[in-house]
């Protein structure tokens, strides 16, 4: 089994173009047209296989977004991050532009008193497969599903909000802009973990960072 890594440092996690966020390496590189990007994905799958390290692919017209996590030692590995390496070689010797500030994930979270015994149904509901205390579709195309513990059985609560995951280099500028947009900051107290952010109309989100959850 491969060397398992410790958090490989939040900021910047391997090369200089990743970072970790949610338990994986993700990176986003800039492309000219889908073609220049299916070739670039078509590249890095020759380089992953080579390694036996599959990552996730996201193509999209201008932009190639991966993520790599060791799905044998439950983590990101050392294999990896020399992955993300040459990957980051590749796209360098191809011109392409790494966009890490870009990088983000999403997450949904519903506050409820039963955590246990909602999961059954958000399950069967969206296709997914428990995992942790999630719901998480195997396909990769829904964001994940998480519970989060509450005490509230108000009729009127705020069951769900979403949880924004980014890197810390770029929380504040996008705590910033929903600020200058009309929003509000309710709760900066786990910062930099999480701050929690309402909407005008008094709806909440959470952006958050992988520094300050150890």
């Amino acid at each position: 089994m491969a060397e398992q890594t410790t958090r490989p440092g939040v900021h910047r996690a391997g090369p200089a173009d990743w970072r970790w966020l949610l338990g994986a390496l993700r990176a986003r590189f800039e492309t000219a047209s889908f073609g220049a990007g299916a070739a670039f994905v078509a590249a890095v799958g020759l380089l992953a296989q080579e390694a036996d390290r599959p990552p996730d692919a996201d193509l999209r017209a201008g932009h190639v977004q991966l993520a790599l996590r060791g799905r044998d030692a439950g983590g990101v590995t050392a294999q990896d991050v020399r992955l993300a390496e040459r990957i980051s070689a590749l796209a360098s010797d191809r011109g392409l532009s790494a966009r890490p500030d870009r990088v983000q994930v999403l997450e949904l979270a519903l506050d409820t008193p039963a955590p246990e015994a909602v999961l059954p149904f958000w399950s069967a509901v969206l296709g997914g497969r428990g995992a942790d205390g999630s719901v998480v579709d195997p396909a990769g195309g829904l964001p994940p599903l998480w519970f989060q513990a509450t005490g509230s059985t108000a009729p009127d609560r705020q069951r769900f909000h979403l949880d924004v995951t980014v890197p810390p280099e770029a929380a504040d500028r996008r705590i910033a802009a929903a600020v200058a947009a009309g929003g509000r900051v309710v709760d900066d107290s786990r910062a930099p973990a999480f701050v929690v952010l309402a909407d005008p109309d008094g709806n909440r989100v959470c952006v958050c960072t992988e520094l300050g959850r150890d």
